[in-house]
């Protein structure tokens, strides 16, 4: 496991990374804890985890100011007794869809009797969209992000793409930046409907009108390079006109075939290759050599019966993987990251530490943060309190909400 890019965020500061913080009052410190997952091998056991046994956290404000054993903890304002569980820094879902209307149980029900996935799926999803009011399209994020919190998730990133007009692009986009700095122009999901005749056009409108309209709002520029969606050509005209706008590159790579959307993410920086499904020897070389993050996606292959990513292959190639949600309507309509762990650690030949470190820190290195992802002086406070005594519990027990308590930002907010 790589650990985060050390890449600037919009809200990371610089902080001290030692465990021999000063502590200032009023502070609170979370105690007792069994097992702390920090992500910081030089504060804990010496493993990509960083491990401490019998441990505890001090937050102060926003921020982590302390962590070590619990018979060390500094002398606080605020006790907590974490009673014997398990703390793991909150998870970073670096890859969601989360600005929709619409329903695709339908479509669902009949690939599970036997229809395959294809990308044009998501015109269903484009339809409802379009005709959704900013109220209900809003109201429909933030019930997911309640549900996502619940679940442990206090660090997201959100697509456009279910508007593929000029007007529908910026106002996902206005709606997610409401919510959250990760925000992902992908007016380039699939050719829109309206320009079935004439890709040619939509992609000039994509990277000119479109891209006008969305780029003040978003921090990322995507693209589902795909059979059916974006060749090659198209996306690397896609990202380019983006990063001219200073959008940074994700990409939907190689989910569903062999194509160059890999290759393209590492030619062009891209902070992430999303899916990474069908992989060449080349390709796993390419992200091994790069800062360009793997994002897996487990969710997507158990919603549609595909085949699954070889996370052990990138692993062992010396790859930075995530793991991520894709939450959306169509192919992956979950919130959890404890049950994509799962699966992770079942069908895609992770160990339950590479997976938890994956959906934490790895997800922060896909959005190129330091500022999330570990819990470490100078992190911000998102941790997730577990009812179990070990992070290994979230593939132990599959489907269990483990998910005791939630603090975001240094606030117990589940």
């Amino acid at each position: 496991m790589n650990g985060p890019a050390a890449t600037n965020s919009p809200v990371a500061s610089s902080a001290p990374t030692s465990a021999k913080s000063t502590v200032a009052t009023p502070a609170t410190a979370i105690v007792n804890i069994a097992s702390l997952v920090t992500n910081d091998p030089s504060l804990g056991d010496g493993t990509p985890l960083g491990l401490i046994q019998d441990a505890a956290v001090v937050v102060e404000g926003d921020r982590v100011v302390w962590v070590g054993e619990s018979r060390k903890a500094p002398a606080t304002d605020n006790r907590v007794d974490a009673a014997g569980r398990a703390v793991i820094p909150g998870f970073v879902d670096s890859h969601s869809h989360l600005v929709f209307a619409g329903d695709r149980t339908a479509e669902f029900n009949a690939r599970m009797s036997g229809q395959a996935y294809a990308a044009g799926g998501i015109r269903t999803t484009v339809a409802a969209t379009r005709a959704a009011s900013d109220a209900d399209l809003e109201r429909n994020l933030t019930r997911y992000l309640a549900e996502a919190l619940r679940q442990g998730t206090t660090t997201f990133e959100t697509k456009s793409g279910y508007g593929l007009t000029v007007e529908d692009e910026a106002r996902a986009l206005r709606i997610a930046a409401a919510h959250t700095d990760e925000v992902t122009y992908l007016g380039a999901h699939i050719v829109s409907p309206d320009y079935a005749d004439d890709p040619a056009a939509y992609v000039a409108l994509v990277t000119g009108e479109m891209l006008d309209a969305c780029a003040p709002h978003a921090r990322w520029v995507d693209v589902f390079c795909e059979k059916g969606a974006f060749d090659g050509d198209q996306a690397r005209a896609i990202l380019t006109a983006g990063k001219a706008k200073g959008l940074h590159p994700r990409v939907h790579a190689n989910q569903l075939s062999y194509g160059p959307g890999v290759q393209l993410a590492v030619e062009l920086d891209a902070a992430s290759a999303d899916h990474c499904t069908h992989l060449t020897d080349a390709d796993v070389d390419a992200l091994a050599q790069s800062a360009t993050v793997a994002t897996l996606l487990p969710g997507a292959e158990f919603s549609t019966r595909a085949e699954w990513p070889d996370a052990r292959r990138l692993l062992d190639a010396g790859a930075t993987v995530a793991l991520s949600t894709d939450c959306n309507p169509g192919s992956s309509f979950t919130s959890s990251v404890p049950f994509c762990i799962a699966l992770a650690v079942r069908d895609m030949r992770m160990t339950p530490d590479e997976a938890v470190w994956s959906a934490t820190a790895g997800g922060a290195a896909a959005l190129r943060r330091t500022d999330v992802g570990r819990l470490a002086p100078g992190a911000y406070a998102d941790l997730a309190v577990l009812d179990a005594p070990s992070h290994v519990h979230l593939a132990y027990r599959p489907g269990v909400p483990l998910v005791e308590q939630v603090w975001r930002r240094g606030v117990r907010a589940v």
